[in-house]
């Protein structure tokens, strides 16, 4: 598969295969391509907390109150630690750009491997932090990703609505 036909398969899975299980070493690979995604001066700022008991499961889908969400099997907290990110000169923080590409590193590998991820940014911080025991100051939620086979897997190939090259590329 080339990367234009991965990035075409990959897209935001809500619905999930509640029967099967994600192989370990499918899960393995899918952590192994993240973890050599770039970061800013290669500090990789973010931890990923792997969401599995259904105890967990239940109290996280608390801080985002989707049926859908509540079908996967996993779901991945992306952290990031604002301690070790790199700060730009004016003091900018690039953890949330180095998560951003971490997990899209994620999705892109799951997306290879048959599985469906999608990102989730809209839950209540509070909860979540209280779920996954983080402080939410130096160490923040950036995102969830639920991720496990989709319930159907025709959703790879529904086609993308994206704006044309020309209305986003510009020359100067």
């Amino acid at each position: 598969m080339t990367l234009l036909e991965l990035a075409s398969k990959r897209v935001s899975c809500r619905a999930y295969d509640t029967a099967r299980a994600i192989e370990k070493s499918v899960l393995d690979e899918v952590f192994e391509i993240a973890r050599l995604a770039p970061s800013a001066c290669n500090k990789q700022p973010w931890r990923l907390v792997v969401v599995k008991s259904k105890s967990k499961l239940t109290e996280l889908a608390e801080s985002y109150d989707r049926d859908w969400f509540k079908t996967a099997p996993m779901v991945l907290a992306v952290v990031v630690d604002h301690t070790e990110s790199w700060h730009r000169a004016d003091g900018k923080d690039h953890a949330d750009v180095d998560a951003s590409i971490f997990v899209e590193h994620l999705c892109l590998a799951a997306a290879e491997k048959g599985l469906g991820t999608c990102w989730v940014c809209n839950f209540k911080p509070e909860v979540a932090n209280k779920v996954l025991g983080i402080d939410g100051v130096e160490k923040e939620l950036v995102a969830l990703v639920p991720i496990g086979y989709p319930a159907d897997n025709s959703v790879f190939s529904k086609p993308k609505t994206r704006k044309e090259i020309s209305e986003i590329v510009s020359e100067i």
